[in-house]
């Protein structure tokens, strides 16, 4: 068999749900034709395989490519003044309501170029990109109107163009109330559903459909409005769901078989069960958690006893969570909320392409799958969310590259 590249001395963890834990593999070899996994497993079994090149890792760890499957990359500004808001006391709910939060980056969006928010960006995602990241979702959601929306997700497809990573992009019109709404919440959903979702289904600038629901944001009426529009333009549907209080989210999120809830700070046992009964994958936000100084942690028991998935995500955002490490965000994941060693790496890798709809390209290291690989300097996995500060990354491979 003729193969682009050959890996040989690896130590494998390719999450392959069909071996036990993380799918290690000693002493292995992964080879890629035409940027695919060709064949991966023990150097013993390897066939017969003819490389243009090849490479020895010398014991090295391999992990697929780590994804990043909640983020707002894509904005204008940044919020540290609210920072200092927040140091003084105030909460989250007080500052958006007095027009901070959301809106103030919604201005500022407004008011940037395609140019200007790609340049904002990519220092933000090569940060990722240098920790091992492959794949990464983006949301829009700081337009609020259907130009500055339309321009979010074309800056983030063009993120893709610029840097050798998947980008993923999803519509979040419904993150809050535009100004120019005059606190018509249903006015505005109307027009998200008549104009603005239809509109970017046509141009195919988003892959799924999000939206926050919650007290400060939108009822689970209004939601299943937007999911109901989203189904009949055939996107799938993502939830920003029970984060500062439980409104039910997860449960709806499972009702209409979304991709994943995200947050769930507040979930309660049905909801757990209901995910888990969908199939929804439960993202959980530990730099939110840690930069709104919450103390209410999403219920990680109730997750593992109705054996729901179970993802992590640095939820990159100018306001809540102005996080750019998916290291930093796994240790917190385990340090914060718990989480093993093998549910950290499963939720940056495997659980998380469950989140995205991308499990039968990406997540695993199998045959057939994109060649998307992380190789670690470090003895043992663990290291990975052990370590606070310190990246460990020996190389990058995307796509066989």
């Amino acid at each position: 068999m003729k193969v682009d590249r050959l890996w040989t001395g690896a130590r494998i963890a390719t999450l392959d749900p069909a071996r036990p834990g993380l799918g290690v593999i000693e002493d292995g070899a992964i080879a890629a034709y035409e940027g695919r996994i060709a064949w991966v497993g023990p150097v013993r079994e390897m066939p017969g395989l003819e490389a243009a090149e090849k490479a020895d890792l010398e014991g090295r760890w391999v992990t697929p490519g780590l994804i990043d499957c909640h983020t707002h990359l894509v904005y204008a500004g940044n919020r540290a003044h609210e920072f200092e808001l927040r140091l003084a006391g105030a909460s989250y709910e007080e500052i958006a309501r007095v027009g901070g939060g959301i809106l103030s980056t919604v201005k500022a969006t407004r008011a940037a170029t395609a140019d200007e928010l790609v340049a904002a960006a990519l220092p933000r995602l090569d940060a990722l990109i240098a920790e091992g990241v492959t794949t990464i979702e983006i949301k829009s959601g700081y337009g609020l109107e259907l130009d500055t929306e339309a321009r979010q997700l074309r800056a983030a497809r063009r993120l893709g163009k610029e840097r050798p990573v998947s980008v993923a992009t999803t519509f979040l019109g419904a993150h809050a109330l535009p100004p120019e709404a005059e606190g018509d919440k249903d006015a505005y959903i109307a027009r998200l559903c008549a104009v603005m979702l239809p509109s970017i289904a046509r141009e195919g600038l988003a892959d799924a459909v999000d939206a926050f629901m919650e007290g400060i944001a939108f009822s689970g009426g209004q939601t299943a409005r937007v999911f109901e529009v989203a189904k009949r333009l055939g996107l799938p549907v993502k939830l920003h769901a029970d984060q500062l209080s439980n409104l039910g989210g997860a449960a709806l999120a499972a009702r209409y078989h979304a991709l994943s809830a995200d947050h769930l700070e507040r979930t309660d046992e049905a909801g757990a069960a209901a995910l888990a009964k969908a199939g929804t994958v439960a993202v959980l936000l530990p730099g939110a958690f840690y930069f709104i100084r919450e103390t209410h942690k999403p219920p990680v028991d109730l997750l593992r006893r109705h054996r729901a998935r179970i993802a992590i995500a640095t939820d990159s955002n100018p306001g809540s969570s102005p996080l750019t490490s998916l290291l930093m965000t796994m240790n917190m994941a385990a340090t914060l909320f718990r989480l093993t060693v093998e549910e950290t790496i499963a939720g940056v890798t495997r659980e998380a392409a469950c989140a995205l709809g991308r499990q039968a390209e990406v997540g695993t290291l199998e045959a057939g799958k994109w060649c998307d690989l992380a190789v670690w300097n470090v003895e043992r996995l663990a290291e990975l969310p052990y370590r606070m500060g310190f990246n460990p990354l020996h190389a990058r491979i995307w796509r066989g590259r």
